[in-house]
């Protein structure tokens, strides 16, 4: 599912770092990034930038100071200079799909920027308060009955009530609800979950609201009737 349909989604999944070189050629030619081969990501910083190269398709090679096989030197037609070490900060996004996030010029200030996009608090980092109007009359009156029983353990939800408030609150569990997490911790799939909450008669546009938000690795939901709407959300008229 595209984020474009999902209005919980924040953030992005799998944040990484990849360092790249920023390399000059021929006068004429806008410069090209490329990542070192394998054989020389052992090269501290200090030893690339500004340091003659080779460029290939999908790679580059350093050269003074460096054995270059000549099955590789085979592969890069063009010399350039670094003119740059980079660190860019990679992730993917809701739908699977890579997005580039950022540059840092330091392995030490990507690093804190990938620490930031996992939000590695020790607390729920994400909540958020939504409208009732989201979701029908019949949804709400099933909603307050899980949380006034034992939600079931299957369903990787807990309903609760808010003390001295009308409000509702769902705690998520094991998000985000993609397949890969959900075979990792439950042995089951997105789909199958949809199918589990169905039978134990969950009204649909509930089902909906709970999987979106979960599919974008929301921890916590307050349903309230004084919350915002959200937009990108179905809205229901008062039966």
């Amino acid at each position: 599912m595209s984020t474009i349909d999902n209005p919980f989604a924040r953030g992005y999944l799998n944040p990484r770092i990849v360092r790249t070189l920023l390399i000059t050629h021929e006068e004429d030619c806008p410069p090209v990034w490329r990542p070192l081969h394998a054989s020389q990501a052992y090269l501290p910083d200090d030893q690339v930038a500004l340091f003659p190269c080779l460029i290939g398709k999908d790679f580059a090679l350093i050269t003074e100071g460096q054995e270059v096989p000549e099955e590789l030197e085979s592969q890069c037609p063009t010399e350039g200079i670094v003119r740059a070490v980079v660190y860019a900060v990679a992730a993917d996004d809701f739908d699977g799909q890579p997005v580039h996030v950022g540059d840092t010029y330091s392995e030490e200030a990507a690093r804190e920027v990938v620490r930031r996009l996992k939000f590695e608090t020790g607390y729920y980092s994400r909540c958020w308060e939504i409208s009732f109007a989201h979701i029908t009359e019949e949804a709400g009156r099933y909603l307050a009955d899980l949380a006034d029983l034992a939600t079931p353990s299957r369903f990787l939800f807990v309903a609760f009530r808010i003390p001295y408030s009308p409000a509702i609150g769902v705690k998520l569990i094991a998000t985000p609800w993609t397949d890969e997490n959900l075979q990792l911790v439950d042995g089951t799939t997105a789909e199958r979950l949809r199918q589990e909450h169905r039978k134990k008669g969950m009204p649909e546009c509930l089902v909906e609201v709970l999987h979106l938000a979960a599919l974008a690795d929301v921890r916590m939901l307050v349903f309230d009737a004084d919350a915002p709407v959200l937009d990108g959300l179905p809205l229901y008229e008062d039966e």
